[in-house]
């Protein structure tokens, strides 16, 4: 089975098991469009250009999973020559961790920096009629906070550009946004800064 009948594979069993095509996409970090692509094979429709990224070794090991994390604040925050996270002088008050890989990721930072946690759930998981993001009421609230946002694969900065917006109309401040990979070389988000420990580059 090649690569790519395998992803086929994984998205249709995905799809049977209940999940959204949202979801499908965060699972497999990939775009919309390809999802759609791999679930329908419309004949003559080209595939997409894009990059599927399978971290399934780290993300399903908790010690392996904490080292991400750490690398994250190590990279982003704690040394000399680390990017500049978010302006001096203010620091963060919450962690917002993308709906579903987002969330380990931000929970071991908001844990290790002593920060609030609150996880937000993209429009593109609602099963409703008019999608909308939202946050989950089981962790903290955002008004007020100045926040970093935690996900795993920046694919097109839709999302992202999606929890920013969403963020500032609730009063809160989005600093930075903290990624694991970058696949378009997103550098920043309606003016917030996106950090990233890995850029994947397209050649040709």
């Amino acid at each position: 089975m090649s690569a790519l009948e395998e992803l086929i594979t994984k998205a249709k069993a995905l799809q049977a098991e209940g999940h959204t095509p949202g979801q499908v996409s965060d699972e497999l970090g990939l775009s919309m469009e390809t999802v759609t692509w791999l679930l329908t094979q419309q004949k003559g429709m080209e595939a997409p250009k894009d990059v599927h990224i399978d971290w399934t070794a780290i993300g399903s090991h908790g010690t392996l999973l904490s080292d991400m994390a750490m690398m994250m604040l190590k990279r982003f925050l704690y040394l000399p020559e680390a990017e500049s996270a978010y302006p001096p002088g203010e620091i963060p008050d919450t962690v917002v961790g993308i709906a579903l890989s987002g969330i380990p990721l931000a929970t071991l930072i908001a844990a290790e920096e002593g920060l609030k946690l609150a996880v937000y759930l993209p429009a593109k998981h609602s099963r409703s009629e008019t999608p909308t993001g939202s946050l989950s009421g089981t962790f903290s609230t955002i008004s007020g906070q100045r926040c970093i946002i935690i996900d795993d694969v920046v694919t097109t900065g839709t999302t992202l550009t999606e929890v920013v917006q969403f963020l500032r109309r609730h009063g809160a401040t989005p600093m930075a946004v903290w990624s694991l990979f970058n696949k378009q070389g997103v550098r920043e988000i309606d003016g917030v800064p996106v950090h990233s420990l890995f850029a994947i580059s397209r050649l040709g």
